[in-house]
């Protein structure tokens, strides 16, 4: 059930309600019988992780999946880098020769 903030127009006395949706608004506060005003305040809870379901929450044949195609992609990034890196060295000892 959520809680409500409310406020006392005369005493200004604030304080809290747990209540269900459904409920009426309360409207006369119990200190002084004045009118009362919901507040509208800032929420208490907090997300944590990344904030993806695929991420926290997936199964676990999905992350297997998930770590296999982010191994391939490492090997072939680093076969990618040593044939970069070997028509370089070839491209170098022509430069020399010439």
């Amino acid at each position: 059930m959520p809680i409500y903030e409310y406020e006392c127009m005369n005493c200004g006395q604030h304080f809290e309600v747990m209540q269900k949706f459904s409920d009426e608004p309360l409207s006369i506060c119990t200190a002084c019988s004045g009118p009362l005003h919901k507040l509208i305040s800032h929420t208490s809870f907090v997300l944590k992780g990344s904030g993806w379901y695929v991420t926290d929450y997936a199964s676990p044949e999905r992350k297997k999946k998930e770590k296999e195609t982010e191994t391939k992609g490492k090997a072939v990034q680093s076969e990618g880098e040593h044939k970069a890196g070997s028509k370089a060295e070839v491209r170098t000892e022509t430069a020399a020769k010439t």
